[in-house]
């Protein structure tokens, strides 16, 4: 067993390259292999949001507070609020962050596969971003 305390990790901004606008990101938890399970708590600031990615096994979001938006390549852009829940399935592209006017925090869980948890594409442009 393992026990991590809330705020024993700090939270740190979110990469230039990986966020448009204001991100926190916050480790929650790293499976230890075999298992291989990653657990962030990532705050977006109005407007903020991911570039577009995958994730070679799949990501799941827990929108925890606020209002957020998602989309996938090629679909609408869609609401998200706290209480819901997104599965992008493996390969997928995608991006996710907060409302223009609205911050909005969700918990993410992916899976490694051979090292990898996600793979950074480009910007999200304003055009995609604007529904």
């Amino acid at each position: 067993m393992k026990i991590i305390r809330a705020g024993s990790e700090p939270a740190k901004s979110g990469p230039p390259d990986w966020f448009t606008g204001t991100v926190w990101m916050e480790w929650l938890a790293e499976a230890e292999g075999p298992a291989r399970a990653t657990f962030l708590n990532v705050t977006f600031g109005p407007g903020a949001r991911t570039f577009w990615h995958t994730h070679p096994l799949g990501q799941t979001i827990l929108i925890t507070a606020g209002i957020g938006r998602v989309q996938r390549r090629g679909g609408p852009v869609e609401e998200i609020r706290a209480g819901d829940t997104v599965w992008f399935p493996p390969g997928e592209e995608h991006w996710h962050g907060a409302a223009p006017d609205q911050p909005m925090t969700h918990i993410a869980v992916q899976e490694e596969k051979d090292g990898e948890t996600v793979f950074w594409l480009e910007e999200v442009s304003s055009a995609d971003y604007a529904p």
